[in-house]
């Protein structure tokens, strides 16, 4: 993206400061001059996103840090019924997937790792197993509340660590009155990181990393100023729209901001990923069955450009996006991941405005 040019600007200002330093016969005299204050032409033009001003990255963001990490990801199943809107420390995740839960209703889960501990998170929910399979790719600690009975299975046949509020961690949660249940179960990732230190989960892991961009790489694909992607209901749509003073992709919810209740910030990411995946419906009350292994298509959106590819889980590693075979970096910060269904087809659920 080329920097923009302020030709008039500068002319204008120029000119102004002639004018401020001239008598009315066209000679200057020096006590006419006055101080202006002259904005620079990099003050009016965004900054690019500093990805080297301290010596380590995030492994999930790439974005600064002053030293290594290894602190264990927590991912958070949270509540994304009408109800439950606007969450809070949303804001503050490296990553969030958003996929379908029963009832066309979507899920979303949020791992935390990088941006601190004190941070309220929620309302937090139940968790399935294709979120099991999501939250363990990072290495992460299963934070939820409840389960489906296939969910509880896994967990509890295969040793998963987990903090459950309607099991063994009903003290790293509390509700809010002024939200009505089951939409008010908040907890904290301080608290979250006491309860796995009491029930001595692991704290520190091997966390698998992306790669991520220069901060003057050229991308190339197609304009892709707003995304709009349905999931299953008609009644609900999810839009990211490009803002290019930040390089970022705001978030709404049927045409309305997704705000964080902490801050009252409008989510953003750095880099957004539509992937299409298998869903089969297993039960009358609605639970489904997601393919979050076999891979399929996907398009991956940064800096205002689409790039069309697929998307790959190979075992004990992270889902990433490819192009012809090839890893494509993230731009530094959060990545927010939309998994729709293949059906009818993958290009239904994705309309993208400005793609050529």
């Amino acid at each position: 993206m080329n920097p923009p040019k302020f030709p008039s600007l500068v002319g204008g200002l120029l000119a102004l400061l002639l004018l401020a330093s001239c008598s009315n016969d066209g000679t200057q005299k020096a006590e006419d001059v006055l101080p202006v204050e002259v904005p620079s032409i990099e003050e009016e033009v965004p900054p690019p996103l500093e990805v080297a001003s301290l010596p380590f990255t995030a492994p999930l963001t790439g974005l600064p840090i002053k030293e290594i990490s290894t602190q264990r990801p927590i991912a958070v199943m949270v509540n994304n019924a009408p109800q439950a809107r606007p969450q809070s420390g949303l804001t503050q995740a490296d990553i969030v997937y958003e996929v379908l839960a029963e009832g066309g209703i979507t899920r979303l889960i949020a791992i935390f790792q990088s941006h601190g501990d004190v941070v309220t998170v929620g309302p937090v929910r139940s968790i399935r197993p294709y979120l099991i399979e999501l939250g363990e790719s990072y290495n992460g600690l299963l934070v939820h509340a409840g389960g489906s009975p296939e969910a509880y299975s896994i967990i509890q046949k295969q040793h998963k660590e987990d903090l459950d509020e309607i099991g063994n961690a009903g003290a790293s949660f509390w509700r809010d009155k002024s939200r009505k249940a089951p939409h008010n179960l908040y907890t904290d990732v301080e608290k979250l990181r006491a309860g796995a230190d009491r029930l001595k989960y692991k704290t520190e892991v091997t966390i698998p990393n992306y790669t991520f961009r220069t901060n003057d790489e050229l991308i190339t694909g197609e304009n892709a100023n707003k995304i709009d992607i349905s999931f299953l209901l008609k009644g609900y749509k999810v839009s990211y729209q490009y803002d290019a003073a930040s390089q970022m992709y705001k978030r709404s919810i049927n045409d309305s901001a997704h705000i964080d209740l902490n801050n009252n910030e409008q989510l953003q990411a750095a880099n957004v990923i539509v992937m299409g995946a298998n869903h089969k419906v297993l039960d009358d009350v609605g639970r489904l069955s997601v393919d979050v292994n076999t891979g399929g298509e996907a398009m991956l959106f940064q800096r205002g450009v689409m790039i069309k590819g697929n998307w790959i889980h190979k075992t004990d590693d992270l889902i990433r996006f490819v192009k012809d075979g090839i890893e494509v970096p993230f731009v530094p910060g959060t990545t927010y991941i939309n998994i729709v269904p293949n059906e009818p087809n993958f290009d239904s659920h994705v309309t993208v405005t400005n793609a050529e």
